[in-house]
């Protein structure tokens, strides 16, 4: 569950954003497209999306205030938005559905519908919305810099976001060959078993929003 806090050290902050953003969240579609690019390109790719991955959350962090006066978004839009797509992917995942052409390259191991010669923009992609736009995610990252009273707390906000992509990072280039070369059915288990999970977490946060707006009652 998304909580705005007054107040958090860096701890607090890394340990919420692992929860939303951490290896379980990205690992599976990392594994999958491992099973496509070769080593090198995967290692571009994890770079690549926790670079900007990290940029993207710091960016909003330090932001946030004019973000939210521009675009006039209040927490609990926030929760309905992030919650609503999180919900869609989540269900996909469920369902067994590759929203990638290169995740569904995976499946047979040739697919039409991506180039060979741009598998880097295509490993890119594939990670997305798991990883580098995460809309859970990001909409934590907004709502704890929103709760912020100074310019400390948004930068520990940015910080712990920034770590939790660097240790996402690690976690790809560590484990990516290992779970690349398990068998397709597993990879659909876990994926099958996630989604639902991650099914739950998008309602609960779609909820929460709803009960900001009062459209139900408050619950903790």
């Amino acid at each position: 569950m998304i909580m705005a806090m007054s107040s958090l050290d860096l701890a607090d902050a890394f340990v919420t954003f692992l929860a939303l953003l951490g290896p379980q969240k990205v690992l599976l579609t990392y594994g999958r497209i491992a099973r496509v690019l070769d080593p090198r390109s995967l290692r571009i790719v994890a770079v690549a999306s926790a670079v900007t991955a990290a940029c993207v959350g710091a960016l909003l962090a330090l932001t946030s205030p004019w973000i939210a006066t521009f675009f006039h978004i209040t927490i609990a839009g926030l929760d309905l938005a992030a919650g609503l797509v999180f919900v869609i992917y989540a269900v996909g995942q469920v369902l067994g559905l590759h929203f990638d052409p290169l995740e569904r390259a995976t499946e047979t191991g040739v697919n039409e519908d991506f180039d060979p010669q741009h598998l880097v923009s295509s490993g890119f992609r594939a990670m997305l919305v798991p990883f580098v736009v995460s809309p859970l995610a990001l909409a934590a990252d907004l709502q704890e810099s929103l709760t912020a009273t100074d310019w400390s707390t948004r930068a520990t906000v940015a910080g712990a976001f920034a770590l939790v992509a660097i240790f996402d990072a690690g976690c790809m280039l560590s484990f990516a060959p290992l779970i690349g070369r398990l068998h397709e059915s597993i990879l659909e288990v876990a994926s099958r078993l996630l989604g639902l999970l991650l099914v739950a977490v998008g309602m609960q946060i779609f909820l929460n929003g709803l009960s900001a707006l009062g459209a139900l009652p408050s619950h903790h």
